[in-house]
């Protein structure tokens, strides 16, 4: 029961953070839009929330790993009240630069805060699954992040809400009151150490090590570069600018689709996990037919099909593919994890994730540039691409089963624990009972317990 409240109190402290963090988002673009700022400057003002996100996935890891998941998930939420607070003090008086500036400080404090509490979130949930429980942690990992992105657009509702009702700083003050109730309730109900590492984790070891988490990382890398190249500027733009609509109904679109994105993440164990545990070659495939996708949005543009309907309808299936592609790389990326080293590893995979993020966001304004939403496309076809061939060298089953099993095999006897890890492991054979004779050793291995 302890596992199941702290995993609820870790998923409802995400929640709170991510409906602020959606609200904002809708918040800034809109006021600033109704004060005259171009696009150009409204860009600039999330500039630093993305490039302070790949600088925080690389060291948050490592201090969580040292101080506890609970510390980095209460320095989120404390940072985002802080950028909250922050921005309720801008003035109308300050010049447009000045504001642009200040602005922009603020929502490098808000980008430090969603980095810090999603990898505390995301690891949490490694130490309160048990483990070789592959299935659960599936579909633990699956229901968070659904429901993250299905909150993420609420909140988009809910800022151009609070705009319209109370104002920009009136609002910006109920939302930092709001999440400070939700930090006072976390404070109190997580357990104190919660995912410190049991020695302590040295500067360099926030690069990664292990061979799977790094081609993972990769692949993240290009997937969200993938979806960003042509989802941050390309495909509103088109919508505006090409199709007609409104910024309410670009707006209102784009809110729907996240929130289907994250129903269909929070359902993803029932839809890929029927032949067991997704693992490299699972990953591989959807990568796959996720590029096929694409093509087939270029394919249906090249041969001047209605463009409403060719991009709306390939958006739909985009985001279904798309977000069993995330949740399938948010579960392995804990499946390959120990529980000691989790922060570190979701740190670091979560710095790519932000990297593919911010080099997709600059391509799409590029490639729209020069070549319409077409030319986002291709480019999205390539980075996934690159993410499906990656996946390729992701093994098969999990890495970690497959180690102790050869270890049993190869030893013939085991200690009291170690038997129990292999036989709960669902990859290994059976084993013998405890003073049974040994099977066979391969020729040129002794059956004889190291000294």
């Amino acid at each position: 029961m302890t596992d199941i409240r702290n995993y609820a109190v870790v998923t409802a402290a995400y929640w709170g953070f991510t409906l602020t963090d959606g609200a904002l988002r809708m918040l800034v673009l809109l006021h600033f839009h109704t004060l005259g700022y171009s696009p150009l400057e409204v860009a600039l003002l999330f500039l630093f929330y993305e490039f302070f996100g790949i600088v925080t996935n690389l060291v948050g890891g490592w201090i969580a790993a040292r101080l506890g998941l609970k510390t980095t998930l209460f320095g989120g939420l404390a940072l985002q009240i802080a950028a909250l607070a922050m921005l309720a003090q801008l003035s109308p008086e300050w010049s447009r630069w000045n504001s642009v500036a200040f602005v922009m400080a603020a929502q490098a404090l808000s980008g430090i805060a969603k980095d810090l509490t999603k990898m505390s979130s995301k690891s949490a949930i490694k130490l309160v699954v048990p483990q070789n429980a592959e299935s659960t942690l599936f579909k633990w990992v699956a229901i968070l992040t659904g429901s993250k992105n299905a909150l993420k657009g609420a909140g988009f509702f809910l800022g151009g809400l609070l705009l319209a009702t109370l104002g920009f700083v009136d609002a910006l003050y109920a939302m930092a009151a709001a999440l400070a109730v939700v930090l006072a309730g976390a404070v109190t109900l997580l357990p104190r150490g919660m995912g410190k590492s049991k020695s302590k984790a040295k500067f360099s070891a926030i690069f990664s090590k292990s061979r799977e988490i790094n081609i993972l990382s990769a692949a993240r890398f290009f997937l969200f570069g993938s979806r960003d190249v042509w989802f941050v500027v390309g495909l509103p733009v088109f919508l505006y600018a090409t199709l007609g609509w409104s910024f309410t109904e670009v707006g209102g679109f784009l809110a729907l689709w996240v929130i289907g994105y994250g129903m269909v993440q929070s359902i993803a164990p029932k839809i890929m996990a029927r032949h067991g545990a997704p693992d490299g070659p699972t990953a591989r495939n959807w990568a796959f037919l996720l590029a096929a996708i694409q093509v087939g949005i270029v394919a249906a543009l090249s041969f001047e099909l209605d463009p409403a309907i060719s991009v709306v309808t390939g958006l739909m299936i985009f985001g279904v593919a798309f977000a069993l592609n995330s949740s399938l790389h948010s579960y392995l990326i804990l499946s390959y994890s120990d529980a000691d080293k989790v922060a570190l590893n979701v740190g670091f995979y979560y710095m790519a994730n932000a990297g593919g993020r911010l080099v997709g966001t600059v391509l799409s304004g590029l490639a729209y540039q020069q070549w319409g939403l077409a030319g986002c496309l291709w480019f999205s076809v390539g980075f996934v691409l690159c993410a499906a061939l990656l996946s390729m060298l992701l093994p098969a089953g999990n890495p970690h089963a497959v180690a102790v099993d050869d270890l049993a095999a190869a030893a013939g006897e085991l200690t009291p624990q170690v038997r129990e890890a292999v036989q709960s492991s669902p990859s290994s054979r059976a084993l013998p009972a405890p003073g049974a004779r040994p099977p066979p050793a391969p020729a040129g291995i002794s059956a004889s317990p190291a000294p």
